[in-house]
């Protein structure tokens, strides 16, 4: 049995319930096969959709028992680069968990994900999946990852007894009634009125900004440099960011994405832009919209999981993906984690009135990628963007955070 290579690695063995030949291995003890998975899916609902499909590993992949490579922190920040390290170490987890898209490039790259296009032909996918999502995990024809999930960045959460008593009873139809709205709140004795924390959850932001100012296609063109960062309208976006984070708690930089969300139920804050992960942990009371000047732009992320190329455990770890890939997986997972399931064919039974719309509107609406979730762009210019944001949160200077970006985007940007 693989021993745990990490003290905050805690093991949870998977019951053998069912038999299922294809996810055992011939090389060790059926008994004794761990599979270290890697996420950073530590609480909330996230945590939850994590533990419904470790049960469902449970039951389908006996003789496999699944090893919890946790790393806190919302959108995996501090996970990617333990995982960076551990990689370049010699040390790589079974499969890991990685947003769909341009954030894999780096990986595939230096030979560190294996191929799983053949898979994808056993189980299916290539039917139950829609073709757009196939082609982001497409690179060089072949296929490298497996989604979980899909996910909406651009939503704003509203707390309704705030902003009721505040007086504000209708959606802002565009960024400047936004920051109408914000003035309101704040002239209310709202401190805070946009909770923000630190890190991507600013470039989030400055993303759902860029949109209003941009459109979606030219939003998108910023990633495959038919826009350019050094344009007008992006200053004119980044003027408009800087107004917006003026309504923000002074605190942002030291706090989660959690944290800040405590800012939007306790009603110290009015509003709160955060993908639908949050739907799992909000009850009644909350309202929700897309980020105001954004129309039907849907800016999507997918959670999925790589397979390493030197996996101590790769017919455990396939095993783990098939259960991530199974209808019944997706179902589970999402339903608990609030996110709306990756595949066609999953039944939204049980699911949320929220994910229902969701799942509408991912048929209907625009999509749009993300780079602070890594649909847009490599790991190396997310983490060059997050520190511009995070620079221009401390010092305000607009002309510093453009350049920034636009240095960022000409040293990362590749034709793909």
């Amino acid at each position: 049995m693989r021993t745990t290579r990490r003290a905050l690695t805690a093991v949870v063995s998977a019951a053998a319930l069912l038999v299922a030949a294809a996810c055992s291995t011939t090389e060790d003890d059926p008994a004794t096969s761990t599979v270290e998975v890697f996420t950073w899916w530590a609480e909330g609902g996230e945590k939850d959709g994590l533990d419904a499909l470790v049960a469902r590993f449970g039951t389908g992949c006996p003789g496999q028992s699944f090893e919890n490579g946790v790393v806190a922190g919302g959108a995996g920040i501090t996970a990617k680069q333990v995982l960076a390290d551990r990689l370049r170490q010699g040390d790589p987890p079974d499969t890991f968990q990685v947003h769909a898209g341009a954030e894999l490039l780096d990986h595939i790259d230096s030979g560190q994900v294996a191929d799983l296009s053949a898979e994808f032909d056993a189980w299916g996918l290539r039917t139950a999946l829609p073709a757009g999502l196939i082609e982001t995990l497409t690179v060089n024809g072949r296929v490298w990852s497996v989604p979980a999930g899909v996910h909406r960045a651009n939503v704003v959460w509203a707390n309704e007894r705030v902003l009721a008593a505040a007086g504000i009873r209708t959606v802002p139809a565009n960024l400047d009634e936004f920051v109408r709205d914000l003035e309101t709140l704040r002239g209310s004795g709202v401190e805070s009125p946009l909770a923000l924390g630190r890190d991507w959850t600013q470039l989030m932001l400055l993303e759902a900004v860029l949109i209003s100012g941009l459109g979606p296609e030219r939003f998108t063109g910023l990633f495959t440099g038919e826009t350019r960062w050094d344009s007008a309208p992006v200053t004119a976006a980044i003027g408009d960011y800087a107004r917006v984070i003026t309504f923000s708690n002074t605190d942002r930089n030291s706090l989660d994405w959690p944290q800040a969300q405590r800012l939007l139920v306790d009603g110290t804050a009015g509003y709160q832009l955060m993908g639908d992960w949050m739907a799992a942990d909000l009850a009644a009371g909350f309202d929700t919209f897309a980020f105001p000047g954004n129309g039907t732009a849907f800016q999507w992320l997918a959670d999925s999981f790589a397979l390493t190329s030197a996996a101590a455990n790769p017919e455990g770890a396939r095993c783990w993906l098939r259960t991530v890939a199974s209808p019944e997986g997706q179902r589970e997972f999402n339903a608990r984690k609030g996110s709306i399931p990756a595949r066609t064919d999953t039944a939204t039974t049980g699911f949320t009135d929220y994910q229902v719309e969701a799942a509408k509107d991912w048929r209907s609406g625009v999509p749009v990628p993300s780079c602070a979730h890594g649909s847009a762009c490599s790991q190396p210019w997310q983490n060059a963007a997050n520190a511009a944001v995070a620079a221009f949160s401390v010092s305000g200077d607009r002309i510093s955070l453009q350049a920034a970006l636009t240095a960022a985007a000409k040293q990362f940007i590749r034709q793909q």
